[in-house]
Protein backbone atom coordinates (compact mmCIF):
# COMPACT_ATOMS: atom_id res chain seq x y z
CA UNK A 1 0.00 0.00 0.00
CA UNK A 2 1.08 3.80 -0.46
CA UNK A 3 -0.22 6.67 1.08
CA UNK A 4 -0.40 10.06 0.53
CA UNK A 5 -1.27 12.81 2.69
CA UNK A 6 -2.37 16.72 1.07
CA UNK A 7 -2.35 19.76 3.86
CA UNK A 8 -3.60 23.33 3.19
CA UNK A 9 -5.82 25.74 4.56
CA UNK A 10 -7.75 25.55 1.07
CA UNK A 11 -7.76 21.91 -0.73
CA UNK A 12 -11.27 22.06 -2.35
CA UNK A 13 -10.51 22.42 -6.03
CA UNK A 14 -7.98 19.82 -5.37
CA UNK A 15 -9.96 16.80 -4.14
CA UNK A 16 -12.00 17.62 -7.09
CA UNK A 17 -9.25 17.71 -9.43
CA UNK A 18 -7.84 14.23 -8.18
CA UNK A 19 -11.05 12.74 -7.17
CA UNK A 20 -14.06 14.04 -9.31
CA UNK A 21 -15.95 15.07 -6.29
CA UNK A 22 -15.67 16.45 -2.55
CA UNK A 23 -15.71 13.67 0.00
CA UNK A 24 -17.58 13.71 2.67
CA UNK A 25 -15.47 14.52 6.01
CA UNK A 26 -14.08 11.35 7.98
CA UNK A 27 -15.44 9.08 5.88
CA UNK A 28 -13.75 6.67 3.93
CA UNK A 29 -14.97 6.77 -0.16
CA UNK A 30 -13.88 4.37 -2.19
CA UNK A 31 -12.43 6.16 -5.66
CA UNK A 32 -9.97 6.08 -8.70
CA UNK A 33 -7.51 8.54 -8.56
CA UNK A 34 -7.65 11.05 -12.00
CA UNK A 35 -5.20 12.36 -13.86
CA UNK A 36 -5.42 15.45 -16.48
CA UNK A 37 -6.85 13.26 -19.47
CA UNK A 38 -9.57 11.39 -16.89
CA UNK A 39 -7.48 8.38 -17.36
CA UNK A 40 -7.07 6.42 -13.74
CA UNK A 41 -4.06 6.61 -12.13
CA UNK A 42 -4.71 4.27 -8.97
CA UNK A 43 -7.72 3.30 -7.33
CA UNK A 44 -8.16 3.33 -3.02
CA UNK A 45 -9.23 4.47 -0.44
CA UNK A 46 -9.66 8.70 -0.09
CA UNK A 47 -10.31 10.21 3.39
CA UNK A 48 -11.01 14.16 3.90
CA UNK A 49 -9.95 15.59 7.79
CA UNK A 50 -11.71 19.16 7.40
CA UNK A 51 -9.66 21.64 9.81
CA UNK A 52 -9.33 22.32 12.75
CA UNK A 53 -9.92 18.16 13.59
CA UNK A 54 -7.07 16.84 11.84
CA UNK A 55 -2.75 15.91 12.33
CA UNK A 56 -1.88 19.36 11.08
CA UNK A 57 -4.82 21.74 11.86
CA UNK A 58 -5.57 22.66 8.38
CA UNK A 59 -7.61 20.34 6.04
CA UNK A 60 -6.07 16.81 5.06
CA UNK A 61 -6.72 15.15 2.12
CA UNK A 62 -5.21 11.02 2.73
CA UNK A 63 -4.89 8.81 -0.36
CA UNK A 64 -4.35 4.90 0.01
CA UNK A 65 -3.53 3.37 -3.31
CA UNK A 66 -2.12 0.25 -3.84
CA UNK A 67 1.41 1.61 -3.74
CA UNK A 68 4.71 1.05 -6.13
CA UNK A 69 7.12 3.47 -7.47
CA UNK A 70 5.88 4.78 -10.75
CA UNK A 71 2.27 4.64 -9.34
CA UNK A 72 3.19 6.88 -6.49
CA UNK A 73 5.34 9.08 -8.74
CA UNK A 74 2.35 9.44 -10.88
CA UNK A 75 -0.06 10.57 -8.17
CA UNK A 76 2.66 12.77 -6.73
CA UNK A 77 2.78 14.65 -9.97
CA UNK A 78 -1.13 15.12 -10.54
CA UNK A 79 -1.48 16.66 -6.80
CA UNK A 80 1.79 19.03 -7.84
CA UNK A 81 -0.32 19.99 -11.18
CA UNK A 82 -3.29 20.93 -9.27
CA UNK A 83 -1.50 23.40 -6.77
CA UNK A 84 0.18 20.68 -4.00
CA UNK A 85 4.39 20.82 -3.86
CA UNK A 86 6.16 18.50 -2.06
CA UNK A 87 6.77 18.78 1.78
CA UNK A 88 9.76 19.57 3.30
CA UNK A 89 11.10 17.34 6.03
CA UNK A 90 8.94 16.95 9.11
CA UNK A 91 6.48 20.11 7.67
CA UNK A 92 3.33 18.15 8.63
CA UNK A 93 4.86 18.13 12.05
CA UNK A 94 6.01 21.85 12.07
CA UNK A 95 2.18 22.75 10.97
CA UNK A 96 0.79 20.52 13.67
CA UNK A 97 3.05 22.41 16.41
CA UNK A 98 2.33 25.88 15.08
CA UNK A 99 -1.41 25.21 15.31
CA UNK A 100 -1.26 24.09 18.40
CA UNK A 101 -2.07 20.46 17.69
CA UNK A 102 1.08 19.66 20.18
CA UNK A 103 3.83 21.35 22.17
CA UNK A 104 7.70 20.45 20.68
CA UNK A 105 8.36 18.06 23.05
CA UNK A 106 5.38 16.01 21.64
CA UNK A 107 6.73 16.66 18.18
CA UNK A 108 10.39 15.48 19.36
CA UNK A 109 8.50 12.77 20.15
CA UNK A 110 6.83 11.07 17.23
CA UNK A 111 10.33 11.22 16.08
CA UNK A 112 11.74 9.67 18.74
CA UNK A 113 9.21 7.18 18.57
CA UNK A 114 9.72 6.21 14.08
CA UNK A 115 13.35 6.05 15.51
CA UNK A 116 13.33 3.69 18.40
CA UNK A 117 15.54 0.69 18.81
CA UNK A 118 14.05 -0.81 21.92
CA UNK A 119 10.63 -1.35 23.54
CA UNK A 120 11.35 0.56 26.21
CA UNK A 121 12.47 3.79 24.28
CA UNK A 122 9.20 3.22 22.24
CA UNK A 123 7.34 3.72 25.19
CA UNK A 124 8.96 6.70 26.82
CA UNK A 125 8.52 8.16 23.26
CA UNK A 126 4.70 7.60 23.28
CA UNK A 127 4.52 8.85 27.14
CA UNK A 128 6.84 11.96 25.72
CA UNK A 129 3.78 12.09 22.67
CA UNK A 130 1.19 11.87 25.28
CA UNK A 131 2.29 14.64 27.31
CA UNK A 132 3.92 13.55 30.28
CA UNK A 133 7.42 15.61 29.94
CA UNK A 134 4.91 19.22 28.54
CA UNK A 135 3.18 18.01 32.43
CA UNK A 136 5.96 18.04 34.40
CA UNK A 137 7.27 21.11 32.63
CA UNK A 138 4.08 23.13 33.09
CA UNK A 139 3.76 22.37 36.63
CA UNK A 140 7.33 24.00 37.21
CA UNK A 141 6.55 27.46 34.79
CA UNK A 142 3.33 27.57 36.73
CA UNK A 143 5.46 27.83 40.07
CA UNK A 144 7.84 30.25 38.32
CA UNK A 145 4.69 32.72 37.04
CA UNK A 146 3.39 32.95 40.68
CA UNK A 147 6.88 33.57 41.86
CA UNK A 148 7.26 35.88 39.44
CA UNK A 149 3.62 37.59 40.39
CA UNK A 150 5.16 37.94 43.65
CA UNK A 151 8.54 39.55 42.88
CA UNK A 152 7.20 42.19 40.84
CA UNK A 153 4.50 43.54 43.02
CA UNK A 154 7.24 44.01 45.31
CA UNK A 155 8.90 46.48 42.52
CA UNK A 156 5.06 48.03 41.56
CA UNK A 157 4.20 48.71 45.52
CA UNK A 158 7.67 49.70 46.82
CA UNK A 159 5.94 52.84 48.70
CA UNK A 160 3.84 50.71 50.33
CA UNK A 161 3.99 48.85 53.76
CA UNK A 162 3.97 46.02 51.89
CA UNK A 163 7.06 43.67 51.52
CA UNK A 164 5.99 39.86 49.70
CA UNK A 165 10.04 38.70 49.90
CA UNK A 166 10.65 39.32 53.88
CA UNK A 167 8.57 36.15 55.11
CA UNK A 168 10.92 33.30 53.85
CA UNK A 169 7.78 32.00 51.44
CA UNK A 170 9.80 32.94 48.32
CA UNK A 171 12.80 31.46 49.13
CA UNK A 172 11.27 28.31 50.47
CA UNK A 173 9.12 27.95 47.09
CA UNK A 174 12.42 28.31 45.34
CA UNK A 175 14.09 25.37 47.12
CA UNK A 176 10.99 23.31 46.54
CA UNK A 177 11.34 24.49 42.40
CA UNK A 178 15.18 23.26 42.59
CA UNK A 179 14.37 19.95 44.01
CA UNK A 180 11.18 19.37 41.67
CA UNK A 181 13.81 20.65 38.76
CA UNK A 182 16.34 17.78 40.41
CA UNK A 183 13.87 15.06 39.75
CA UNK A 184 12.82 15.93 36.57
CA UNK A 185 16.65 15.82 35.41
CA UNK A 186 16.95 13.08 36.86
CA UNK A 187 14.35 11.49 34.84
CA UNK A 188 15.08 13.45 31.67
CA UNK A 189 18.71 11.96 32.03
CA UNK A 190 17.40 8.31 31.79
CA UNK A 191 15.35 8.96 28.98
CA UNK A 192 18.01 10.65 27.21
CA UNK A 193 20.29 7.18 27.79
CA UNK A 194 17.15 4.94 26.26
CA UNK A 195 17.05 7.26 23.32
CA UNK A 196 20.45 7.51 22.70
CA UNK A 197 22.23 4.97 24.36
CA UNK A 198 25.26 5.02 26.51
CA UNK A 199 28.69 5.31 25.14
CA UNK A 200 31.52 2.63 26.61
CA UNK A 201 34.82 2.89 25.57
CA UNK A 202 37.14 -0.09 26.32
CA UNK A 203 40.61 0.86 26.46
CA UNK A 204 44.19 -0.50 27.95
CA UNK A 205 47.31 -1.55 27.21
CA UNK A 206 48.17 -4.01 24.49
CA UNK A 207 46.80 -7.75 25.14
CA UNK A 208 44.98 -6.88 28.23
CA UNK A 209 42.09 -8.47 26.97
CA UNK A 210 40.00 -5.20 25.26
CA UNK A 211 38.99 -7.45 22.20
CA UNK A 212 37.66 -10.30 23.93
CA UNK A 213 35.81 -8.29 26.22
CA UNK A 214 34.09 -6.38 23.06
CA UNK A 215 33.61 -9.98 21.77
CA UNK A 216 31.87 -10.88 25.16
CA UNK A 217 29.60 -7.69 25.38
CA UNK A 218 28.89 -7.93 21.83
CA UNK A 219 28.10 -12.02 20.89
CA UNK A 220 29.98 -12.24 18.27
CA UNK A 221 33.94 -12.21 17.43
CA UNK A 222 33.65 -8.91 16.09
CA UNK A 223 37.11 -8.02 16.71
CA UNK A 224 40.03 -10.45 15.96
CA UNK A 225 42.37 -11.81 19.00
CA UNK A 226 45.72 -13.32 19.08
CA UNK A 227 48.37 -13.64 21.16
CA UNK A 228 50.55 -10.72 19.24
CA UNK A 229 50.33 -6.89 20.95
CA UNK A 230 49.12 -4.39 18.74
CA UNK A 231 46.43 -6.47 16.51
CA UNK A 232 43.61 -3.76 16.69
CA UNK A 233 45.06 -0.72 15.10
CA UNK A 234 41.58 1.50 14.65
CA UNK A 235 38.63 1.39 16.45
CA UNK A 236 36.01 -0.87 16.65
CA UNK A 237 32.04 -0.30 17.16
CA UNK A 238 29.33 -1.95 18.24
CA UNK A 239 25.77 -1.71 19.58
CA UNK A 240 24.31 -3.78 22.36
CA UNK A 241 20.93 -4.38 24.73
CA UNK A 242 21.08 -4.92 27.97
CA UNK A 243 17.73 -5.85 28.76
CA UNK A 244 16.45 -2.75 26.90
CA UNK A 245 19.37 -0.58 27.67
CA UNK A 246 21.51 0.64 24.27
CA UNK A 247 25.13 0.69 25.12
CA UNK A 248 27.31 1.91 22.29
CA UNK A 249 30.74 -0.19 22.98
CA UNK A 250 33.79 0.92 21.58
CA UNK A 251 37.52 -1.13 21.11
CA UNK A 252 40.20 0.81 20.85
CA UNK A 253 44.10 0.23 19.78
CA UNK A 254 46.27 -0.76 22.74
CA UNK A 255 47.87 2.43 24.40
CA UNK A 256 51.64 1.85 24.35
CA UNK A 257 54.62 4.12 22.94
CA UNK A 258 55.34 3.07 19.29
CA UNK A 259 57.20 3.67 16.20
CA UNK A 260 54.24 2.52 13.91
CA UNK A 261 52.75 5.10 12.19
CA UNK A 262 49.66 3.32 11.72
CA UNK A 263 49.31 2.25 14.96
CA UNK A 264 50.30 5.74 16.51
CA UNK A 265 46.84 6.75 14.45
CA UNK A 266 44.82 4.12 15.79
CA UNK A 267 46.21 5.28 19.44
CA UNK A 268 45.30 9.27 19.13
CA UNK A 269 41.97 8.11 17.89
CA UNK A 270 41.43 5.89 21.17
CA UNK A 271 42.38 8.76 22.96
CA UNK A 272 39.53 10.78 21.24
CA UNK A 273 37.13 8.64 22.27
CA UNK A 274 38.00 8.04 25.47
CA UNK A 275 37.48 12.06 26.05
CA UNK A 276 33.95 11.24 24.65
CA UNK A 277 32.80 8.67 26.65
CA UNK A 278 29.93 8.15 29.19
CA UNK A 279 32.23 5.23 30.36
CA UNK A 280 35.59 4.15 30.37
CA UNK A 281 36.36 0.62 30.67
CA UNK A 282 39.73 0.20 31.81
CA UNK A 283 41.29 -3.17 31.40
CA UNK A 284 44.19 -4.69 32.94
CA UNK A 285 46.53 -8.05 32.80
CA UNK A 286 46.14 -9.38 36.48
CA UNK A 287 47.77 -6.23 38.03
CA UNK A 288 47.93 -2.64 37.55
CA UNK A 289 51.83 -2.27 36.36
CA UNK A 290 53.49 1.19 36.84
CA UNK A 291 52.93 2.17 32.97
CA UNK A 292 48.84 1.67 33.43
CA UNK A 293 49.27 4.08 36.41
CA UNK A 294 50.50 6.73 34.32
CA UNK A 295 48.10 5.95 31.50
CA UNK A 296 44.94 6.49 34.14
CA UNK A 297 46.42 9.59 35.42
CA UNK A 298 46.29 11.00 31.69
CA UNK A 299 42.50 10.38 31.29
CA UNK A 300 39.80 13.06 31.92
CA UNK A 301 37.21 12.60 34.63
CA UNK A 302 38.15 9.62 37.02
CA UNK A 303 34.87 8.92 38.29
CA UNK A 304 33.58 7.54 34.46
CA UNK A 305 36.21 4.49 35.07
CA UNK A 306 36.00 1.43 35.55
CA UNK A 307 38.80 -0.72 36.07
CA UNK A 308 38.69 -3.98 34.50
CA UNK A 309 41.16 -6.52 36.42
CA UNK A 310 41.18 -9.80 33.93
CA UNK A 311 42.55 -13.06 33.85
CA UNK A 312 41.91 -13.84 37.14
CA UNK A 313 42.46 -17.46 36.19
CA UNK A 314 45.87 -16.75 36.08
CA UNK A 315 45.95 -15.43 39.79
CA UNK A 316 43.66 -17.03 41.42
CA UNK A 317 41.53 -13.96 42.67
CA UNK A 318 37.58 -15.01 43.09
CA UNK A 319 35.21 -12.55 41.23
CA UNK A 320 34.52 -9.84 42.70
CA UNK A 321 33.59 -6.18 42.59
CA UNK A 322 34.99 -3.02 44.68
CA UNK A 323 33.59 0.29 44.87
CA UNK A 324 35.40 2.98 46.31
CA UNK A 325 34.85 6.80 46.34
CA UNK A 326 36.39 7.31 43.04
CA UNK A 327 35.77 4.47 41.11
CA UNK A 328 34.94 0.75 40.82
CA UNK A 329 37.40 -2.16 40.49
CA UNK A 330 35.40 -5.78 39.15
CA UNK A 331 37.89 -8.56 39.12
CA UNK A 332 37.11 -11.39 36.36
CA UNK A 333 38.23 -13.84 33.32
CA UNK A 334 36.85 -13.11 30.08
CA UNK A 335 38.48 -16.07 28.55
CA UNK A 336 36.15 -18.40 31.47
CA UNK A 337 33.76 -16.56 32.06
CA UNK A 338 34.15 -15.54 35.33
CA UNK A 339 32.90 -12.56 37.05
CA UNK A 340 30.69 -11.24 33.53
CA UNK A 341 28.33 -11.07 35.58
CA UNK A 342 29.31 -8.46 37.87
CA UNK A 343 30.35 -6.33 34.99
CA UNK A 344 26.94 -6.55 33.00
CA UNK A 345 25.31 -5.56 36.39
CA UNK A 346 27.78 -2.85 36.69
CA UNK A 347 26.90 -1.41 33.33
CA UNK A 348 22.96 -1.33 34.04
CA UNK A 349 23.46 0.63 37.00
CA UNK A 350 25.59 2.82 35.58
CA UNK A 351 23.26 3.25 32.30
CA UNK A 352 20.49 4.02 35.46
CA UNK A 353 18.51 0.35 34.61
CA UNK A 354 15.01 0.06 36.27
CA UNK A 355 13.33 -2.79 35.73
CA UNK A 356 10.06 -0.25 35.92
CA UNK A 357 10.49 2.38 33.37
CA UNK A 358 6.97 3.50 33.46
CA UNK A 359 7.85 7.20 34.68
CA UNK A 360 10.53 7.47 31.77
CA UNK A 361 9.65 9.43 28.84
CA UNK A 362 12.18 10.33 26.36
CA UNK A 363 14.60 13.62 26.16
CA UNK A 364 16.69 14.81 24.27
CA UNK A 365 20.35 17.15 25.08
CA UNK A 366 18.69 20.31 24.02
CA UNK A 367 16.15 19.42 26.87
CA UNK A 368 19.01 18.61 29.68
CA UNK A 369 20.81 21.59 28.57
CA UNK A 370 17.43 24.08 29.38
CA UNK A 371 16.71 22.29 32.53
CA UNK A 372 20.51 23.03 33.56
CA UNK A 373 20.17 27.14 32.61
CA UNK A 374 16.78 27.21 34.57
CA UNK A 375 18.38 25.76 37.83
CA UNK A 376 21.17 28.23 37.41
CA UNK A 377 18.97 30.98 37.15
CA UNK A 378 17.02 29.81 40.41
CA UNK A 379 20.13 29.32 41.75
CA UNK A 380 20.82 32.92 41.28
CA UNK A 381 17.32 33.83 42.34
CA UNK A 382 18.08 32.25 45.72
CA UNK A 383 21.87 33.80 46.32
CA UNK A 384 20.02 37.01 45.34
CA UNK A 385 17.39 36.96 48.45
CA UNK A 386 20.36 35.86 50.38
CA UNK A 387 22.24 39.06 49.68
CA UNK A 388 18.94 41.23 49.67
CA UNK A 389 19.43 42.28 46.22
CA UNK A 390 17.38 44.97 44.09
CA UNK A 391 14.07 43.27 43.38
CA UNK A 392 14.21 43.88 39.98
CA UNK A 393 17.91 41.10 39.73
CA UNK A 394 15.46 38.57 41.25
CA UNK A 395 12.54 39.23 39.21
CA UNK A 396 15.41 39.16 36.32
CA UNK A 397 16.38 35.61 37.42
CA UNK A 398 13.11 34.23 37.27
CA UNK A 399 12.25 36.08 33.81
CA UNK A 400 15.03 34.20 32.51
CA UNK A 401 14.11 30.82 34.14
CA UNK A 402 10.68 30.78 32.61
CA UNK A 403 11.77 31.62 29.25
CA UNK A 404 14.27 28.86 29.24
CA UNK A 405 12.40 26.18 30.26
CA UNK A 406 9.35 27.77 27.65
CA UNK A 407 12.14 26.45 25.21
CA UNK A 408 12.09 22.72 25.90
CA UNK A 409 7.92 23.18 24.81
CA UNK A 410 8.51 25.31 22.13
CA UNK A 411 6.63 28.14 23.87
CA UNK A 412 9.84 30.59 23.87
CA UNK A 413 11.87 29.58 21.14
CA UNK A 414 13.41 30.71 17.85
CA UNK A 415 12.60 30.00 14.55
CA UNK A 416 16.41 28.59 14.29
CA UNK A 417 15.51 26.22 16.48
CA UNK A 418 12.52 24.54 15.12
CA UNK A 419 14.25 24.39 11.64
CA UNK A 420 16.77 22.10 12.92
CA UNK A 421 14.63 20.50 14.98
CA UNK A 422 12.34 19.58 12.15
CA UNK A 423 14.62 18.94 9.16
CA UNK A 424 15.44 15.67 11.40
CA UNK A 425 12.19 14.22 10.24
CA UNK A 426 11.17 11.96 7.52
CA UNK A 427 9.10 13.22 4.46
CA UNK A 428 5.84 12.47 5.43
CA UNK A 429 5.72 13.51 9.06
Amino acid sequence: MGIVKVSGSNIQSLMQGILGFLPNPRSAHRSSFIDSDNSVIDSGIAIYFPAPHSYTGENVLELQGHGGIVVMDMLLKRLCCLGARMARPGEFTERAFLNNKLDLTQAEAIADLIESDTEKAARCAQRSLQGEFSKRIKSIKDVLVDLRMYTEASIDFVDEDIDFLSDGNIEKRLHELLSSIASLKKTAQKGSLLRNGMTIVIAGRPNAGKSSLLNFLAGNETAIVTKWEGTTRDVLRETIQIEGMPLHIIDTAGLRQTENQIEKEGIKRAYKEIEKADRLLYIVDSVISSDDRKLLATFPNPLKITKIFNKIDLTGIKPKRVDTSEHTEIFMSIKYNQGTDLLIDHLKQCVGFEQNTEAVFTARRRHLVALDETENYIHSAVNSLGRNVQCELLAEDLRLAQNTLSTITGEFTSDDLLGVIFSGFCIGK
